[in-house]
């Protein structure tokens, strides 16, 4: 009987939000969207792999993975500066009880409250079409996701270490470099590199509205309806995901 009443209750509380988002999934199996679909799934083979194709799909890649990294690497400059300022466990104050409320905590809170696609759209009106509207809307609100998970997984690591070399007249950097970071780089590291893969999902995404890189290209393709361009270009992206997979996992296994 607990099971049951559990299922009607998840069923009672997730009704309404089916009906809210209007939430209708056998849509999908209607004879004209199973036609439609079909078609274009279809059109995936073969796969489009002319020279010149492949050429631009490489430059397009490449441009791709330059934006998430440099968005990312700017995202750096901004998290780990407001990390250190908002981490307790790095505060001289803190030890003694009378630390005042973290001022910089929301900033964070803006930053990654508001989409990158929308600090996309700005950036396109601002500094045109193209990569760079990429990186600075990467940057802004992954700087403030960093901040706040690295601020977490400091605040989590054994302090002891901190707190004696705090109490001994450490300053705020010597306390994170010998006493938080040995604990916490591989805990780092591995949450960096998998900002870092969201970060190429979102470029792609970015691509849509004009920021350049694979997205635009899969955006064109679709708009074109030429699924063997399309199905290539997802090859790659998945190929791409899969590489930051294997260098997450690499780096935890040096740092581990």
């Amino acid at each position: 009987m607990g099971r049951l009443t559990w299922a009607l209750l998840c069923v009672l509380l997730l009704w309404p939000l089916g009906v809210a988002t209007e939430f209708k999934p056998w849509v999908l199996l209607e004879p004209d969207n199973l036609r439609i679909s079909g078609q274009f799934i279809a059109s995936f083979w073969p796969l489009a792999h002319s020279g010149e194709f492949l050429a631009m799909v490489a430059k397009e890649t490449w441009r791709t993975v330059a934006m998430a990294t440099a968005g990312i690497t700017l995202a750096l400059v901004i998290a780990i500066p407001l990390t250190l300022l908002n981490t307790r466990v790095l505060s001289v104050s803190a030890l003694s009880g009378r630390m005042a409320a973290l001022p910089y905590a929301w900033l964070l809170i803006v930053l990654r409250s508001i989409p990158e696609l929308v600090w996309a759209l700005v950036f396109v009106r601002v500094v045109g079409l193209g990569p760079t509207a990429g990186v600075l809307a990467i940057a802004l609100t992954y700087g403030g996701m960093l901040g706040k998970v690295y601020g977490e997984i400091l605040e989590s690591s054994e302090a002891h270490p901190t707190e004696t070399l705090l109490r001994n007249g450490s300053g705020r950097l010597q306390a994170f470099f010998y006493g938080l970071l040995p604990t916490s780089a591989a805990e780092l590291t591995s949450y960096t590199v998998y900002r870092w893969e969201c970060a190429i999902r979102s470029s792609v995404v970015l691509g849509f509205v004009g920021a350049g890189g694979l997205g635009q290209q899969l955006d064109n393709s679709m708009k074109m309806f030429n699924g063997g361009e399309v199905a290539s270009m997802l090859l790659v992206f998945m190929a791409l995901v899969a590489l930051a997979d294997r260098v997450s996992a690499w780096l935890r296994r040096a740092l581990g």
